[in-house]
């Protein structure tokens, strides 16, 4: 479930500063959320003052985004996105020599957001200060075939988690993908090694993704009150 918080200030800071890095002949992944899409509006300004970018986007919400402000677009079919700007519902270990580490899926667009970054060059994370822990803790979004619901669930319980099949909240039922499959929120607590828990998750049958980022993000850019911090920090 989306995780509320941050000012929309903060996140036009973040995502015109990600947007700043984009640059000309560039393809790039659109990501998903708020942040995101402050970002994809910065790009879709930059593209009206001349800029020449493709998106790629990551959903259903990025695309109509992105045909909105006039950003041109194509797929993984015809490209490789060269870099790719996406938020994310909890950041930790910023500051570490090694990547920071993301819980992403509030919005059950993290299959396909993944599958974006993993392509990518270069991997821009949008957020605002609410988003950064000194440890994952938020339920990790689980993106599930329908039929293997229970079994996976059980699996789950089995890893130690605490599994939630998320509900929709303007209607009767699950949430539903853009890929047609569901999602379990899974609370593991504390969560000490990021890596190991995305490889047992990742390898249980009937699991489509899940929303651990391990050692994808190339940098984070958090947009705070006087400007925008951004991580790993210039020496």
């Amino acid at each position: 479930m989306k995780r509320p918080g941050g000012t929309d200030e903060q996140k036009r800071r973040a995502g015109e500063s990600a947007a700043r890095v984009v640059s000309d002949g560039d393809v790039a992944g659109l990501g998903t959320g708020s942040t995101a899409a402050a970002a994809i509006r910065a790009l879709g300004r930059r593209v009206d003052a001349g800029l020449d970018v493709r998106g790629i986007p990551t959903s259903y919400q990025s695309r109509s985004l992105a045909r909105e402000v006039g950003i041109p677009l194509t797929t993984l079919d015809d490209a490789l996105p060269d870099i790719a700007i996406d938020g994310a519902d909890q950041v930790a270990g910023l500051g570490r020599d090694d990547s920071a580490d993301l819980i992403k899926g509030g919005g059950a667009a993290h299959a396909r957001e993944k599958l974006v970054a993993a392509a990518a060059d270069r991997f821009v994370v949008v957020a605002d200060p609410t988003k950064l822990a000194h440890a994952l803790d938020a339920p990790v979004p689980i993106e599930v075939l329908s039929d293997a619901v229970p079994v996976v669930e059980a699996a789950l319980s089995a890893l130690g988690g605490e599994p939630t099949l998320r509900a929709a909240e303007r209607k009767d039922g699950p949430v539903v993908t853009d890929n047609g499959n569901l999602v379990v929120d899974c609370a593991f607590g504390a969560i000490d090694d990021p890596a190991a828990l995305s490889a047992d998750v990742g390898t249980l049958p009937g699991v489509v993704e899940h929303g651990l980022f391990v050692g994808l993000a190339d940098e984070v850019h958090v947009g705070v009150a006087d400007g925008v911090d951004v991580y790993p920090r210039e020496s």
